[in-house]
């Protein structure tokens, strides 16, 4: 007899964190969302996002009728690599003093559960994986394109992390001539990376000033002008079609991946960016895989925390089983098929 879990033994919260906005939503064992809550991320420090963090959740796990006793585990996305070692979050410059030292033990201390704190774009890859077009791939990438720029790889159906968790950190691809770079030669933790100054969404705006365009247009008015026939901002989104191919033609050389989504705000915009970019990846190279667009919208870093929760909390709660072994099985476990 198969065994798996009863779905309400217990219950996942997940967390999205981004420069914008916060996520947070909770689901039962059998992955079914019952409740979930977006909030504006005004935390000018990063105590008070770990406020902001840990209060949001504990909202929706209330707002859901459940006790914060009844969560198995919760998993947080963040920009930035979690570095085991250290405990710390590193290259995450877009979340102020996000990568300081004792930060994933505040989270810790807030949350008072089993946690785990995973890069964003490898939750999306993971999320795409579970529940959009990664579901009928193998391998294949999550491009994301927004704040910052981040790669999710997923090979043969697992995450693929590196030798230090900073597989598909893309931002720090090179990009344009050598002389950009600081003549000092030392790179910081905070440095954003050649590609991700150009491609994320600070370089579409600093490309559309120096293209004559009005400073305060944010990348979606960009995007909206151009759709709508104006020619400079038509222009900056060509050029930000082009540098994607170059990312994605050197992904391609290396890692052969059956398939290439899209994703972040910037990435969503498939209407406008796909065209340029696959006209000038066809100039580029002979290896060109599918590319599409995020099913998932602004959603694909939660579904991928709450798919990576529920992993972890499944092998907590079968764990539990086993060491009681003398209660009541239905309790945690229920039979399946067999």
């Amino acid at each position: 007899i198969l065994y798996e879990p009863n779905p309400d033994a217990g219950y996942v919260v997940g967390v999205d964190v981004g420069r914008g906005w916060v996520r947070a939503a909770i689901a039962n064992l059998a992955g079914r969302i019952i409740a979930r809550n977006d909030k504006p991320n005004d935390a000018q420090s990063a105590s008070a996002l770990v406020a902001l963090i840990s209060h949001l959740a504990r909202d929706v796990v209330a707002q859901a009728g459940m006790s914060w006793s009844q969560v198995v585990h919760a998993v947080i996305g963040t920009p930035g690599v979690f570095d085991e070692q250290s405990k710390r979050v590193l290259f995450s410059s877009n979340l102020p003093e996000w990568g300081r030292h004792g930060l994933v033990t505040e989270l810790q201390v807030a949350f008072g559960l089993s946690l785990s704190v995973e890069n964003d774009a490898n939750l999306a890859a993971l999320g795409e994986r579970s529940y959009g077009w990664g579901s009928s791939a193998s391998t294949f990438v999550y491009i994301w394109i927004g704040t910052g720029v981040g790669m999710g790889i997923v090979i043969n159906g697992a995450l693929y992390r590196g030798a230090r968790g900073a597989a598909g950190e893309i931002g720090f691809l090179p990009f344009g001539w050598d002389d950009v770079v600081e003549e000092s030669g030392n790179i910081s933790e905070n440095y954003l990376g050649m590609f991700e100054e150009a491609a994320s969404a600070g370089g579409i705006v600093r490309q559309a000033q120096e293209l004559g365009l009005p400073a305060s247009l944010s990348p979606k008015q960009i995007f909206d002008a151009a759709q709508q026939g104006d020619r400079k901002a038509f222009v900056v989104v060509e050029q930000e079609g082009y540098r994607l191919a170059l990312a994605i033609a050197a992904v391609t050389a290396v890692l052969d991946p059956e398939l290439i989504v899209l994703g972040g705000r910037i990435g969503q915009r498939g209407e406008l960016l796909l065209p340029p970019l696959e006209r000038r990846l066809q100039r580029l190279t002979p290896l060109r895989p599918r590319i599409v667009v995020s099913k998932l919208g602004e959603d694909s870093v939660l579904l991928g925390s709450i798919a990576t929760a529920l992993e972890v909390a499944h092998n907590l709660v079968f764990q539990d089983y086993v060491n009681s072994n003398n209660g009541n099985a239905t309790s945690s476990m229920a039979p399946g098929q067999s």
